[in-house]
Formats: C-alpha cells, structure tokens, sequence
C-alpha cells in the first residue's frame, strides 16, 4: 500500500469533498497518510482527522511563515498535542524566505524551540526549507539534529545538500515536482539519494504532479510520483511503493 508522507486534508480546499475522497484512498491502493500541521488553527483540525480516520496519523508544529502567533502560553498548548496516541511528528518546521514575514530571527527562534520540543518528545521531524538552505543546514547541525531523526519535505535542492542530510540519517519526501520537465537538480538528487532515505508525499493540496500540474492534488496523485522515481531509479513502481512505504513506517513508527 502507499504511504502518504505529507499532506494537509485540513486544508478548505477540501472542505466541499473531504469524507468522499479520504474514503476513497484504501480502493486506490493508499494505506496511511500523515495529515501535517503548519498552524495552530491547522494542528487542532488535524487532531480531529486523527480521531475520525484509523489511517490518518498526524505531525504538530508551526511552519516558519505562521511563527508570528507562537508565544510562551500557545507553545505549551502544541507541545501538550505531542502527547496525543497518533501523534507521530513534530512539523513543519523550518525556515522560509521567501516571503518577507515574520522576519528571519523569528522563524529561527522557533524553529529552534521546536527542535528541542521534538528532541524532548522523542519525536521525529518534518522539515521546511525554501530559499534558506544555508541557514537551514547550519542550524540542523548546530543542532544535532540527526540525534531527532525526520524528513526534509519537498526535497528541492542539489544532490550535494542531500549528501550533507544523509549524513545526518534524515529521509527525503519527494513530492510532484519531481515529474516536472524543468526539475533537472531535483532528478539528479533523487538519482543521488538511496531508495530507502525516499518517502513519497504530494503536499496536498499542493504542488500537483504532471499530468495534474495546477489543479488541486491529493493522495491520489501518488502513483505518478512513484512511476517517475521507478523510471530515475530503474525500480519496478511495486518496488518503490513497497520500500517507501517500510521507509515511513520505519521514521514514524507506525
């Protein structure tokens, strides 16, 4: 069955068809998803996906761009929800610079604080970087983060990061950019990268895969994430379903 690394099913993108297409996942092949916070608002609705759904577990954090709403008496309030059974995660979490707020010095505080909260909760990561790699890897390091252990989601940068990842034991979610004609860098990393550091995620309602690219993604878009990791990697598509799968079961214990 496919193990679906990374999606936000809170989303209101889903709201009009959210019960039809969960239910719809087993038939198509889809064991597991992690429903993955990036907000406050969004952890408390994933908790909720987490008691309706068997297969849906869930990861709590904050993502760099909502860390202007965290202080002292709503971060023990997240930190309370690693407590919770299907918990399995603490993202996501990072850095992003994309965007100009919050600023760069509160991402990192946070970003910081809930690596010692995943540290203390013995709880894996879920990492967010766009345009901030430097930063990102220096504080990881700084950090020990390989003593956590996680997954840096949507895996985009060259095959010479991932090299300094793999040598902090974290996986790769590889997402639907990876069937783009333009994502040259990321096929060379995906290349680069051994199959059992690979988890598949779509990011939902994100970042669809061709031949879906603009329209609303969902779990369902899986296989053809699959298909173009096989063709990189010259696997048959049941082999990396199969060895993504026993990946993410591995990371989340699950």
């Amino acid at each position: 069955m496919i193990f679906e690394s990374h999606a936000h099913y809170d989303d209101e993108a889903f709201d009009e068809d959210r019960e039809e297409l969960l239910l719809s996942f087993m038939e198509n092949g889809i064991g597991t998803v992690i429903n993955v916070g990036a907000s406050l608002g969004s952890c408390r609705e994933t908790t909720e996906l987490m008691k309706r759904y068997p297969f849906i577990y869930g990861a709590v954090g904050v993502h760099p761009s909502e860390t202007g709403e965290l202080n002292e008496d709503n971060f023990k309030w997240l930190r309370s929800l690693c407590d919770l059974d299907k918990t399995v995660a603490v993202g996501e979490i990072g850095l992003d610079y994309h965007w100009p707020d919050p600023e760069p010095d509160t991402q990192k505080l946070w970003f910081e604080r809930q690596l010692q909260m995943a540290r203390e909760v013995k709880l894996p990561v879920i990492i967010h970087s766009r345009e901030a790699a430097k930063d990102t890897l220096d504080m990881m390091q700084a950090f020990h983060a390989g003593d956590i252990g996680g997954v840096i989601h949507c895996y985009s940068y060259t095959k010479e990061m991932a090299r300094e990842y793999l040598n902090m034991d974290f996986y790769f979610g590889i997402g639907g950019v990876i069937t783009f004609r333009n994502a040259k860098k990321l096929k060379e990393a995906v290349e680069y990268i051994p199959i059992e550091k690979i988890l598949l995620e779509t990011d939902s309602p994100y970042l669809a895969p061709e031949p879906n690219r603009g329209k609303r993604n969902s779990s369902l878009n899986l296989p053809y994430i699959a298909q173009e990791i096989a063709a990189i990697k010259d696997l048959d598509y049941e082999e990396v379903v199969a060895i993504t799968e026993q990946n993410a079961k591995r990371l989340f214990r699950v």
